[in-house]
């Protein structure tokens, strides 16, 4: 079979304004021709492609016939026992092998496929600047090919519910027990004064703090009940 058999169905350039949209366009191809052409030029023949992706020759044969009626320039030429690959081949492959790899990447339906994942984290933008640091740090040295993303929580729950983000971290306990939740630490609450204050001239009891007036400092997505009771168990 001639694989450089002239076609008179080849897709040629259009003007931009005629170009069809890119799902017209991908409708029109078999994805499926595309792992032949990788495997057939990966493996240099087509006896070695039927083996690899257990087909016969034959139907390899006829996969490439395809491409070569979809493509403007021919693909690959006989030599010996195989095939080599035509300029206009390699540059197909320059980005079909690209694509191939982006399509696994996005499915990885096993988690062992090797590539760079995101994973989005929610937090509240004060919280964040805490947090994020030590994470990004733990993530750099144990997962290096993970990147994280952090965006700010509007709604944690719909966030997450939504599929918008992988993880919260939150001090608002969620109310759906749809989620699940752990404890990463605890904090305490604490009273500043400025140097010289006269409430430092004095033991600092509760009957003390409550002759002067206070302003609590509330962080995005706290809860101004639960940082009252807090406040009233402070010893």
């Amino acid at each position: 079979m001639d694989y450089n058999e002239p076609s008179e169905n080849r897709i040629t350039e259009r003007p931009e304004d005629e170009k069809p949209q890119i799902f017209r366009t991908l409708r029109n191809i078999d994805l499926n021709l595309l792992t032949i052409f990788e495997a057939v030029y990966v493996h240099k023949g087509i006896v070695n492609a039927a083996k690899v992706l257990n087909l016969t020759p034959s139907a390899i044969s006829q996969s490439i016939q395809k491409l070569r009626t979809i493509f403007p320039d021919p693909l690959f030429i006989r030599k010996g026992q195989g095939v080599t690959p035509t300029a206009y081949a390699t540059h197909l492959h320059e980005y079909i092998s690209l694509g191939l790899e982006s399509i696994l990447g996005a499915l990885d339906l096993t988690g062992s496929y090797d590539k760079q994942r995101t994973i989005t984290l929610g937090t509240p933008p004060s919280l964040g600047a805490l947090v994020i640091p030590t994470i990004y740090q733990a993530i750099k040295e144990q997962t290096p090919h993970l990147l994280l993303r952090n965006i700010p929580i509007n709604d944690g729950e719909s966030q997450l519910s939504q599929f918008q983000t992988d993880l919260i971290i939150d001090t608002h306990l969620p109310s759906t027990r749809a989620l699940n939740q752990h404890v990463l630490y605890s904090d305490r609450l604490v009273l500043m004064c400025r140097k010289g204050h006269p409430c430092l001239q004095q033991p600092i009891t509760e009957a003390a703090l409550r002759q002067y007036e206070h302003t609590m400092l509330m962080l995005e997505g706290q809860n101004l009940s639960v940082l009252r009771q807090r406040v009233q168990e402070v010893p």
